[in-house]
């Protein structure tokens, strides 16, 4: 006959197991799925950028707009639910949706390794190409064109790296400080070309028409992702499958026509 003492020691013993497999996902635990709770609350909570035109920034309404907003209006949209936008910044932006203040994270964000070890990236949703810009009449459309040209760009930026591997020997690259110092090299005629971010030659174009800025050709482009945290695969496919779609239909050209000043890259 089995005593009380031993019956209570089982019983903990089994208690333990189970407390044991809980706690590693085995035994029939169910895992948390973010896409069945976003689903199942109704609402997206998604991290934006707030001080970053064209991607999030507050206009004279006082209301959030850019690129990412309609971005996370258009994903809400799609998987059915209402938006709410979260304002992040660079710095915070991965640790809100490691530590569940964001569902998922549309924040001009950028794809690298060490990033890749904390969250995970659907496929490029917004194109952020740095290039070379000139006056419209004249044709440059690839490194071989720069050939006896001067031309101006942000001393250290990632557009000059990119800008020195592709210009031939022959193109002079005049340095400057900041991408001010840069916009204003072309807008004075101290050089006939220009590099700079696409963001950057969309603000100078709309704060002056003097010499305006055509863009020629991309020396570097670091396309923006949207992070979803490790773990969710159903909400990484649907986020993507939503992505395929809104390329497929035209809406993503749209933004970035709107946005951007320039059309969805094929490449994208």
């Amino acid at each position: 006959m089995t005593s009380p003492l031993t019956t209570r020691r089982a019983f903990i013993r089994t208690a333990l197991a189970a407390a044991t497999l809980a706690a590693a996902g085995l035994g029939g635990a169910a895992h948390a799925d973010m896409l069945a709770n976003i689903q199942k609350a109704g609402v997206l909570r998604v991290a934006i950028p707030q001080d970053f035109p064209p991607f999030g920034s507050l206009g004279t309404d006082l209301k959030l707009q850019g690129y990412d907003i309609d971005m996370a209006a258009l994903v809400a949209q799609e998987l059915g639910v209402k938006v709410e936008l979260v304002p992040v910044t660079s710095t915070n932006r991965i640790p809100f949706l490691t530590t569940g203040k964001a569902d998922i994270v549309i924040s001009s964000l950028g794809k690298n390794a060490e990033r890749a070890k904390v969250i995970d990236f659907t496929q490029a949703y917004a194109p952020f190409p740095k290039s070379v810009y000139g006056p419209k009449d004249v044709s440059i459309k690839a490194p071989a064109d720069l050939a006896g040209k001067t031309v101006g760009v942000t001393r250290g930026s990632t557009e000059d790296l990119a800008l020195t591997q592709v210009a031939p020997a022959s193109a002079t690259i005049k340095r400057y400080e900041d991408n001010n110092a840069t916009a204003q090299s072309y807008l004075t005629g101290q050089v006939q070309l220009v590099t700079l971010g696409n963001i950057v030659a969309n603000a100078v174009n709309e704060r002056t028409r003097l010499r305006q800025l055509d863009v020629k050709f991309a020396v570097e482009d670091t396309p923006c992702y949207i992070g979803v945290a490790k773990g969710e695969p159903a909400l990484l496919q649907k986020v993507d499958a939503i992505i395929t779609k809104l390329k497929a239909d035209g809406r993503l050209t749209g933004l970035s026509q709107r946005w951007m000043k320039m059309p969805l890259p094929a490449t994208l």
